[in-house]
């Protein structure tokens, strides 16, 4: 079994890249998102990466968000911090 790694804004941009690096890696990938649900879609079928939505400024939503990937993907090893303005 691959390790699990979830990326924070990592739908587009350097998160996007981010994903990309870990998955050819090895690593089962989950990218989380905050807003836009189209690209999030054309991420998720361009890269075969599931996009998990999240706000990860609010600490109730990124318990959810990660207890949701453990129970469908499984536990995670690793959390790469993209997300942010």
């Amino acid at each position: 079994m691959s390790r699990v790694a979830i990326v924070t804004g990592g739908t587009r941009g350097i998160g996007k890249a981010i994903c990309e690096a870990l998955k050819a890696d090895g690593f089962t990938v989950v990218a989380n998102y905050a807003g836009n649900e189209e690209k999030a879609r054309a991420f998720t079928a361009e890269t075969g990466i599931a996009a998990y939505k999240w706000d990860v400024g609010d600490h109730r939503a990124c318990v959810d968000g990660c207890g949701r990937v453990e129970i469908e993907v499984g536990p995670i090893d690793v959390l790469v911090n993209n997300a942010g303005i």
